[in-house]
């Protein structure tokens, strides 16, 4: 009798917890008694069921409002730090909706500005949902603001973010009357950063956090994509690699690498694994078109190996094979503004800089400086995992942005700093092959429900498949609040990427170091035809880890 009182009683706390009514009114007023020193309300709005909210075109990273919105409250703060200040974004859902839970979403980038899209895909889970404005408005790819601006940098390097976190939770349990129960993050690419970052700085802000495609190591990535785009220019010159050549070359990885992996089935499942020969590529006195002269297949191949300095150190990993190199080392006129801008306006501090004198002396310079403090590369993440906290990683093996190379290699540092540690019990890593950069595949299922990852006519989650196999919140949720470790997730992919209700195809992304294989039977394009093989081949080889 006295465990049924006590169970009962558990379950009379959880329902008041869940179902508490609002405390306060969505009007300005009700929230400033609660708000800490530093922080002054700009709006509350109250958005009906079915409603709409955003910024608007005064918000240059995310200028689209959210949409078919549940019933909510909406609400926009500034926050003052000593120096500097930033806006941050809470959608409080009803009573109705709310699951008691916080759910953190992150920028693009060097953008900054509320990320209202996200947050309207998270409240229809039912988080009460935070977005930060990282301490100035940009689209993702305009540095300017960051030209001899040092607290604006650490704003947006990790200052903002925390910051935010603390606020929003102190609005949250003054709206509902209580404190949320778990805290979580999700969000890609630049996003992913700042996920790490928080993992890494304040251990204690997330129950859980997912990171996609993280570009950790900024100090090198975007430096390797000044010296990649370098690389194939200028235009005119013999080791330029045509345009005409691009979707040749991509055709002939696909060759030689799809049946590799054990299927040829139109997606390189382990382009690392791949004995790719770029001979076949070469120009012969048999095949004079369609090739690559001696000088542009020299470039082919500087541009998918690792990228050393004239020491021989290494200095950041390759693309993987397959993936698309024509945006970053396509251009006729000079390298992508992601690498030069970096440079320019955040190393250097000079607007007017001239691309054509790098050299990998800015590298060093780069990581003498850490530009607001934000590369992420505190490896020893056992205070994260101290405090109970679970950490999902993805990055899509065909990333033209940023190499999924940089994702294994975070990996094996954190397996080298917590060499005590069984990694697995709190972070697991998922490679999703043929995915480009957060999103997006021709062939491959990639739809996992991740940060920046929408379909069209879909309110949230992976429609027809809302559960933790398909759905890395849930994913990750189940591992928080129920200890369910995802040795796998299904990814999904609708006809033209939009149809919701036609599956193309769906495939088990296997926790590293494993990764699917087609069991021999079955339907190629069902999960159920697939398992993840442990020990796969798919780890860089570590030449590349720079040992």
């Amino acid at each position: 009798m006295r465990t049924s009182v006590f169970t009962i009683s558990c379950m009379i706390l959880v329902s008041y917890i869940h179902n508490v009514a609002a405390i306060l009114n969505c009007t300005k007023s009700a929230f400033v008694p609660h708000l800490p020193a530093n922080a002054t309300i700009l709006s509350a709005t109250v958005v009906a069921k079915n409603g709409s909210y955003g910024g608007g075109s005064q918000d240059k990273d995310f200028p689209s409002s959210a949409t078919g919105l549940p019933a909510l409250c909406a609400v926009q703060l500034q926050v003052y730090e000593a120096h500097s200040s930033y806006m941050v974004g809470v959608f409080l859902p009803s009573n109705a909706t709310y699951n008691g839970r916080f759910m953190t979403t992150g920028n693009t980038g060097f953008g900054g500005g509320i990320n209202w899209p996200a947050l309207g895909i998270f409240v229809q889970y039912g988080f009460a949902s935070m977005s930060t404005g990282s301490g100035h408005n940009s689209g993702a790819g305009d540095a300017t603001w960051a030209i001899n601006n040092t607290e604006a940098l650490t704003d947006w390097g990790y200052r903002a973010m925390h910051g935010s976190v603390v606020v929003a939770k102190e609005v949250i349990a003054a709206y509902y009357g209580s404190s949320v129960q778990y805290s979580y993050y999700s969000a890609c690419s630049g996003g992913g950063r700042q996920g790490l970052k928080e993992v890494q700085l304040y251990p204690e802000d997330f129950n859980g956090v997912v990171a996609g495609s993280p570009p950790w190591w900024l100090t090198h990535l975007h430096t390797w994509v000044v010296q990649i785009g370098m690389s194939n220019l200028p235009e005119s010159g013999a080791n330029r690699i045509p345009a005409s050549m691009f979707l040749p070359i991509q055709n002939e990885m696909y060759r030689q690498c799809d049946p590799q992996d054990g299927l040829t089935d139109g997606v390189i499942s382990d382009p690392y694994s791949c004995n790719f020969s770029s001979a076949t590529l070469a120009c012969s006195s048999t095949k004079t078109t369609s090739c690559l002269q001696p000088s542009a297949l020299d470039t082919f191949n500087t541009l998918y190996n690792d990228w050393r300095d004239p020491s021989g150190n290494f200095l950041f990993p390759p693309f993987a094979l397959g993936a698309d190199y024509s945006g970053l080392a396509g251009s006729t006129s000079a390298p992508s503004g992601f690498g030069t801008d970096f440079v320019a306006d955040m190393v250097l501090n000079d607007a007017n800089w001239n691309w054509t004198t790098f050299n990998t002396s800015i590298v060093d310079l780069a990581d003498k400086l850490n530009p607001g403090g934000a590369n992420a590369d505190d490896f020893d993440l056992s205070s994260f995992q101290s405090h109970g906290g679970k950490l999902i990683h993805y990055h899509g093996l065909g990333d033209s942005l940023i190499p999924a190379g940089s994702s294994i290699l975070f990996r094996e540092k954190v397996a080298e700093a917590m060499a005590s540690s069984s990694l697995d019990d709190f972070y697991r890593m998922f490679l999703i092959p043929g995915m480009g950069h957060c999103r997006d595949s021709t062939v491959a299922p990639w739809y996992i429900a991740g940060g920046g990852q929408t379909i069209p006519d879909s309110s949230h989650s992976v429609p027809g498949f809302s559960d933790a196999q398909h759905d890395v919140v849930l994913a990750l949720m189940a591992w928080v609040e129920k200890g369910d470790a995802p040795d796998s997730l299904i990814a999904t992919k609708f006809l033209d990427d939009k149809v919701i209700t036609d599956v193309v195809n769906q495939r088990p992304i296997c926790a590293y170091p494993s990764q699917a294989q087609y069991t021999g039977s079955g339907n190629v394009n069902e999960s159920s035809s697939w398992a993840c093989q442990v020990g796969s081949s798919i780890i860089i080889p570590q030449a590349r880890l720079g040992h």
